[in-house]
């Protein structure tokens, strides 16, 4: 196992791996792969965050990581992290890659002077791995929100201080969906198709926290 920078090479075989990993996870079809094409252009990815997973000389995960901000009630700003797309070839899932793959990016994230990072996943996913529910660190959306699917993770205690917090993706993921098809004919073509999970995943991206 050996786990490096992404190189401009690697980029095709990546965005192929996230197509593969990702096809009807979360809907019929897919566009992660066209998402992470997309941010790696912006001006807050963070090349030394995009990571592959490589075992016999083959990437089988990736991750990549975008600058994002916390606001506070007084309008100051907070630097942060949020990572995604994380990709595991679908036949090397549930045997540690992405575990190995997350917790080398998080020492490299601290190196970097990082203190906290957001997402939106499936806990099930995550909490292992020390992420929180947003509502324990007072992290929301606008409108005091509260999604049942932001979860939080600090990379020291101290990180965040008890105010409450709200959470500003990065503009890098506010791109225009009609270049995805076009993008996708350069991939091997999958069947879309219904599956339960896509039910759970819009339920569970759609669920709030409340008192």
């Amino acid at each position: 196992m050996k786990i490096r920078t992404e190189k401009y090479e690697d980029y095709f075989m990546v965005e192929s791996l996230i197509k593969r990993a990702f096809w009807n996870v979360n809907m019929p079809g897919c566009n992660e792969h066209y998402i992470a094409h997309c941010i790696r252009k912006h001006s807050d990815f963070i090349p030394e965050l995009s990571l592959v997973l490589e075992e016999d000389k083959k990437i089988v995960a990736s991750i990549m990581y975008t600058k994002s901000s916390l606001v506070d009630e007084q309008e100051n700003r907070k630097e942060i992290l949020t990572f995604g797309p994380l990709a595991v070839e679908p036949a090397c899932q549930r045997k540690g890659y992405g575990k190995a793959l997350l917790e080398r990016s998080f020492e490299l994230a601290r190196d970097l002077g990082y203190d906290t990072i957001v997402i939106f996943g499936h806990p099930g996913n995550y909490v292992s791995r020390r992420f929180k529910s947003c509502k324990k660190y007072n992290v929301c959306l606008s409108d005091h929100i509260f999604p049942a699917a932001m979860l939080v993770k600090v990379l020291q205690e101290d990180a965040l201080d008890g105010r409450l917090w709200r959470y500003q993706e990065s503009e890098a993921f506010q791109f225009d969906m009609s270049g995805y098809e076009e993008f996708d004919k350069n991939f091997e073509q999958y069947m879309p198709e219904e599956k339960p999970c896509q039910e759970e995943f819009y339920i569970l991206s759609h669920a709030r926290i409340f008192e």
